[in-house]
């Protein structure tokens, strides 16, 4: 998103949060990097990967579409070389 690169590792709050089926997430890295975005179940299951791959410096959105899961509290977490961060959000059927 943007030609602009970040100068901080950055993961947001899902949006829209609550969210019925779908929801966006977005992140910034500000080099290049091993990447992987999944999302878990509260017990800490994995449930989909949204991206594992390299990616250059740069902000990025993924829309995850919950429409199989049941209603309930799931985790998203961002993992690079240099960073890790995990977030909270919420499926409402």
């Amino acid at each position: 998103i943007g030609n602009e690169i970040p100068k901080d590792f950055k993961l947001s709050q899902n949006y829209p949060n609550p969210f019925n089926p779908v929801t966006k997430i977005q992140y910034s890295i500000p080099e290049n990097s091993y990447t992987t975005l999944m999302v878990y179940d509260y017990l800490g299951r994995e449930i989909q990967t949204l991206f594992s791959g390299n990616r250059t410096a740069g902000t990025y959105e993924v829309t995850f579409n919950g429409s199989a899961l049941s209603s309930g509290v799931y985790y998203y977490k961002l993992t690079t070389d240099k960073f890790t961060e995990t977030k909270k959000m919420i499926l409402s059927k």
